[in-house]
C-alpha cells in the first residue's frame, strides 16, 4: 500500500517526519509531498494554477525515511492533487495529512489546510486521515502517530473515498483515554480576530473560542483526553422534498437549506457512481 504524507505546516515540520517514518516502518511505500511554506488556513485550495506559472518543487532528503520527499510551492490539496496525477510516482492509496500543530475540530475544518488535503484525497477517489493534535511545549508526536496507526488498519479496510478527522490531546500516550467517535463542535478550539486596523492593512490573531464543547463532540472529547476522530464528506447537496434533480426554478419556491432541516445527501459522482 502507498501512502501520501502532506500536512500545512510545511515540510519542515518534525511532526509530518517523524509520522512518515511510523508509518514506513507500519510497512507503507512511503512519500512526502509538503508545501514549501506555511499553508494553515488554506482549506481545500489549490492557489492559482496556469499554464504560463509552474508550480515549482524540490526534492528533499528526510532523515531515517526511505521514500522519496519533495517541497512543493503549492497548498496541502494541490500536493494530493499532483500525487493523484502521479506526479511523483504511482497514485497512493491513501492521504495521510499532518499532524497540525493545533486541533481542527469543529466548524473551523472548513478553513483547514490539514483536513483540506484529505477531503482533495476522497474527492479523486482515495482514502483520507487528517491528524492534528494540541498545542503543548514539548509537542506530543509519538501520542499523534500511534493514534494515526491504530486508525489506519480500519481505514484500508473500509469503504472507499473514507475521509477521516482524527484529533488528538496534548497528553503521553499512555495518559490518554482512548479513541472515540465525535460529533463536529460548534465551534474550534481557536477563533480569528482582529487586533488592529492601519490603512490599508488589518491585522488578526488566533484567540481561543472561549466555549464549552458538548462532550462527545470532537472538541469536548479532546478536552476530557480522548482522541476524537469525525468521518467527513466534503462535497454534499441539500435538497427539500418534493424537490428533484430537474425540477423548474420558481422564484417563490423555498429554497432548500441545511439551517431549514434541508435533505443532504453526497454527489452521485463524489461517490463515484
Amino acid at each position: 500500500m502507498r501512502a501520501l504524507l502532506t500536512n500545512d505546516d510545511g515540510i519542515d515540520s518534525l511532526g509530518l517526519q517523524e509520522l512518515a517514518r511510523q508509518v514506513e516502518s507500519a510497512g507503507f511505500e512511503v512519500v512526502i509531498v509538503a508545501p514549501s511554506f506555511d499553508a494553515s488556513g488554506t482549506g481545500a485550495s489549490l492557489g492559482h494554477i496556469s499554464r504560463d506559472r509552474p508550480i515549482n518543487y524540490e526534492k528533499r532528503q528526510i532523515e531515517g525515511l526511505k521514500g522519496d520527499a519533495f517541497a512543493l510551492d503549492g497548498p496541502p490539496a494541490l500536493c494530493t492533487i499532483t500525487s493523484h496525477l502521479e506526479a511523483f510516482g504511482p497514485r497512493p492509496d491513501v492521504v495521510i495529512s499532518g499532524p497540525n500543530l493545533g486541533l481542527n475540530t469543529g466548524r473551523s475544518v472548513l478553513h483547514s489546510g490539514t483536513v483540506g488535503a484529505a477531503l482533495a484525497a476522497q474527492n479523486f477517489g482515495m482514502k483520507g486521515l487528517a491528524v492534528s493534535l494540541a498545542v503543548s511545549d514539548p509537542w506530543h508526536f509519538d501520542t499523534a502517530c500511534r493514534y494515526t496507526l491504530e486508525l489506519l488498519g480500519p481505514l484500508m479496510a473500509g469503504p472507499d473515498r473514507c475521509a477521516l478527522n482524527l484529533n488528538v490531546p496534548a497528553l503521553p500516550y499512555d495518559e490518554t483515554k482512548g479513541l472515540r467517535w465525535g460529533e463536529l463542535a460548534e465551534f474550534g478550539s481557536v477563533r480569528s480576530q482582529i487586533i488592529d486596523q492601519a490603512e490599508g492593512s488589518l491585522y488578526f490573531d488566533l484567540v481561543e473560542t472561549q466555549y464549552n464543547p458538548p462532550v462527545n463532540s470532537d472538541l469536548g472529547l479532546v478536552y476530557s483526553g480522548y482522541a476524537a476522530v469525525t468521518s467527513l464528506f466534503g462535497t454534499t447537496e441539500v435538497w427539500r422534498e418534493q424537490l428533484a434533480a430537474g425540477s423548474v426554478f420558481e422564484a417563490n419556491q423555498a429554497l432548500p437549506s441545511a439551517s431549514a432541516h434541508g435533505i443532504t445527501k453526497a454527489p452521485r459522482a463524489a461517490l463515484g457512481l
